[in-house]
């Protein structure tokens, strides 16, 4: 028995020789570095997409309010094929209070975060209140200001909610009527099964009426005060050094309980103004402030144009000049082509105009549809057949709209991608937007289906946001203006994004042969009717 594992060892020997000595040799062949994407991740109970960053590595979800964010079930989840997920992420509910991380491994392992965003809407208010409650979901605190000498012992509640809408419930049971805040009230306030305690207390304050705050665009101001509810504000303004002040026309106010804004239009820029909140017979505090000036748009009527004869591409500026504007055309370009270029069809018959059309780029019947489009900002490289581009200018101007020249021909749908197959046959559409952003460099816009990452109008970054879509033909150019929405009046944008495109989804490689699209005389708009 023993000669015969001794002859198994000679026979294995030479094996064993080979396998020590290959342990020996270094392997100088890299693996491959794939980064490993989530492409997909659906929350039951999301109240919108959750928005995936491919270059952050991070995953924000939307949740309703009445999700329980500590017991979040995931119903999808998709990765780049061959990626491997630490744990299944469908199995159970996972907490979403704080940052998830989860590890995708293929070659290399890469981390990412996934954010639970829940935002539970919570109001209370008294009846004479100044100003807007306060309230403090860390804390678990309710602050209401009244004027001072209010008998607090006699209050009317007139709003409360402070937890999730239909499953949260509260001891004691508050509602509208009578309210006794003459002491803090505490309040159990419960919703899936756990409990916070609330406190609910008044603060005295002897201004009636208060100028919160002033926010000054170029030729518009955005007021913002506080008087007690049962009053109707307003708002006076006067340039620096007048001494007569005017009062903002009662239709622009918005008045909300104890808290009331106001546009005030037609206003000069790189001009000090003071403006300051009214109430009946009180005045407010007087708040200055300095307009902002105004800009024109760079090669906004597309008359500065170079051909680079080297790479067959038509550029939108002059040669050696500012480089504000790009185009697509440094990808079609591999093929021999040019979809946007200069045209003198224009809407006066003088100048030039830009022309973009949608075609099909390729060989042989190998390639894929490329939709014409001039954007603000650089595209960056060519990625095998898709582009990536770096979207935005630095800007931190408030224009209140985008105007300009179009006239457009659709063609039919005769490209899709597979999410977009259901519109074959049907009109193209153009696409005209303008965006502002506060990113802290320029937006990475890639196409490749493997690693997407588009603009999205409903980011967090993006403080306003304004579009133009049309599917017919126009026989002659027409006047367009495109409002810019703000979601907010006091932050100030770092880049500006303008995009033209003659195939709305054509980041998606989908849209109609012919679509063609010309654009000129871009202008921003500073002011409110």
């Amino acid at each position: 028995m023993a000669k015969l594992k001794f002859r198994y060892i000679w026979a294995y020997l030479p094996v064993m020789v080979m396998m020590f000595l290959s342990g020996c040799i270094e392997n100088d062949i890299p693996y491959p570095k794939i980064p490993q994407i989530i492409t997909g991740l659906v929350a039951e109970g999301e109240i919108k997409p959750s928005v995936i960053d491919s270059l952050a590595f991070d995953v924000t979800v939307y949740l309703d309010e009445i999700v329980d964010i500590e017991n979040v079930k995931f119903t999808e989840f998709e990765t780049t094929p061959g990626a491997r997920c630490d744990f299944d992420l469908l199995e159970g509910t996972h907490d979403l209070t704080h940052p998830m991380i989860v590890a995708l491994s293929k070659y290399q392992t890469y981390y990412w975060v996934i954010y639970g965003k829940q935002d539970i809407e919570r109001y209370f208010t008294v009846d004479g209140q100044v100003g807007e409650t306060v309230i403090d979901p860390i804390g678990h605190r309710v602050i209401v200001s009244m004027p001072e000498g209010t008998d607090l012992s006699d209050l009317k509640l007139e709003t409360v909610k402070l937890g999730p809408r239909e499953i949260t419930t509260m001891t004691p049971d508050l509602k509208p009527g009578p309210l006794d805040l003459s002491y803090p009230l505490r309040v159990e306030v419960t919703a899936h099964g756990r409990t916070e305690i609330w406190t609910i207390y008044v603060v005295f304050t002897d201004l009636v009426v208060a100028t919160s705050s002033a926010d000054a665009w170029s030729e518009v101001v955005w007021a913002y005060g506080t008087c007690p509810s049962d009053m109707t504000g307003g708002f006076e303004y006067r340039e620096a050094g007048e001494s007569e002040w005017t009062a903002v026309p009662q239709e622009r106010v918005i008045q909300s309980q104890g808290t009331f804004s106001a546009s005030i239009p037609h206003l000069k820029p790189l001009t000090e103004y003071e403006i300051r909140a009214v109430a009946g017979t009180d005045k407010g505090n007087v708040v200055k402030v300095t307009t902002q000036g105004t800009a024109d748009i760079p090669n906004g009527d597309f008359e500065d144009w170079w051909f680079d004869a080297s790479r067959n591409i038509w550029f939108p500026y002059a040669e050696g000049g500012l480089e504000y504007w790009d185009t697509g055309n440094t990808g079609t370009a591999t093929m021999k082509q040019n979809n946007v270029s200069p045209t003198d069809h224009t809407p006066t018959g003088q100048g030039r105009a830009a022309m973009l059309d949608t075609r099909f780029v390729g060989l042989f019947g190998i390639g894929k549809l490329a939709a014409g489009s001039v954007f603000t900002g650089k595209f960056a490289k060519v990625d095998g057949t898709n582009g990536i581009l770096d979207f935005g200018q630095p800007f931190n101007l408030r224009p209140t709209s985008l105007k300009g020249y179009y006239q457009y021909k659709t063609a039919p749908i005769d490209y899709a991608a597979a999410e977009f197959e259901a519109l074959k046959g049907k009109p193209d559409t153009c696409h005209i937007y303008v965006a502002l952003a506060d990113w802290t460099a320029p937006f990475e816009i890639r196409t490749n289906p493997k690693n997407r990452q588009l603009f999205d109008k409903d980011s967090p970054s993006i403080i306003a946001y304004g579009e133009l879509l049309y599917s017919g033909t126009m026989d002659n150019y027409a006047e367009f203006e495109i409002k810019l929405d703000y979601r907010d009046t006091s932050r100030v944008p770092t880049y500006l994004q303008i995009t033209c495109a003659t195939s709305k989804y054509g980041d998606y490689f989908t849209g109609g042969t012919g679509a063609t699209l010309y654009i000129d005389q871009l202008s921003f708009g500073w002011d409110l009717p």
